[in-house]
């Protein structure tokens, strides 16, 4: 009971706290592990289990949305105006397979109307409520019915008992173009940390690097990228010819930007497997 009135006399005073300057302090946010199949200590059943979506991290202050690196997404005031003056954690999002074009709305120091009434706060944790995820679950379910806007919504959370039923959820997921899980611990408590509390399971993997050279196309791309060569932050340097759109193709990532690619698995060399074009990295 103690913890619930700290809370509660914090969630009264950390709008203005924020406001008065801190918006470019990063938060702490819970941040994921890679799931392991094979593990035999994190039994699936001990966690919640939602889609892993494709969109942009968001932390709700009370006063306005803060990215990973402490800036301000600048939302329109119709959009934030039915959230309350508590902290949450969640993404915007704009659907499957649209992070590029969700980035370019969010990103802009001028909002602008059209673009957001597409985007959505999905909502999955509150990180300053002292209780477990079952708890922290339970109050998220009853915040967001009560603000009942189409626009803020709770991301799904499910359970399953076994390891095969979780790969049959990826599967489902992946085949209507999603990216994967996220597993949360339901005893959990929430830590500005990278834990096994929160788990990413997909079907790929993917890494970032940097882009060091472009390498001319051939045949059909004669004229345009072939591929890239990239270097890791361990200094391994290798080639990525795949994932690339004609317009990528005909304006390449910079050379010396950071690019996050997917790959399965390690070769013999130690080599991304199968490495194809996801994103540029966006600082933000």
């Amino acid at each position: 009971m103690k913890n619930i009135i700290h809370y509660l006399l914090f969630i009264c005073i950390a709008p203005a706290v924020f406001s008065a300057g801190m918006a470019k302090t990063a938060p702490e946010l819970m941040l994921a592990n890679i799931y392991k199949i094979d593990s035999d200590v994190l039994p699936v059943q001990n966690y919640w289990v939602s889609e892993k979506l494709d969109g942009v991290r968001a932390y709700w202050n009370g006063n306005q949305f803060i990215s990973r690196k402490g800036n301000v997404y600048n939302a329109p005031g119709w959009f934030t105006k039915a959230l309350p003056n508590t902290s949450l954690d969640g993404e915007l999002w704009l659907g499957r397979g649209k992070f590029e074009k969700l980035s370019g709305i969010v990103r802009r120091h001028s909002p602008q109307d059209d673009d957001w009434r597409n985007v959505k706060f999905m909502v999955f944790d509150m990180p300053l409520l002292p209780l477990n995820f079952d708890g922290r679950l339970k109050q998220l379910s009853k915040i967001i019915h009560e603000i009942d806007v189409p626009h803020i919504q709770l991301v799904k959370q499910y359970k399953v008992k076994t390891p095969d039923q979780l790969m049959k959820k990826l599967d489902e997921v992946v085949l209507l173009g999603g990216e994967g899980l996220m597993l949360h611990l339901g005893s959990s408590f929430y830590k500005g940390q990278r834990s096994n509390d929160l788990l990413k399971l997909k079907k790929h993997q993917d890494a970032e690097a940097r882009v060091v050279e472009h390498l001319p196309g051939k045949g059909k791309y004669q004229g345009l990228l072939g591929a890239i060569l990239v270097e890791t932050y361990d200094k391994k340097r290798f080639k990525i010819g795949s994932g690339f759109s004609d317009d990528e193709r005909e304006n390449p990532p910079r050379i010396g930007s950071i690019i996050t690619y997917k790959y399965y698995g390690l070769t013999n060399k130690g080599l991304p497997r199968f490495a194809s074009f996801m994103r540029i990295r966006r600082e933000y």
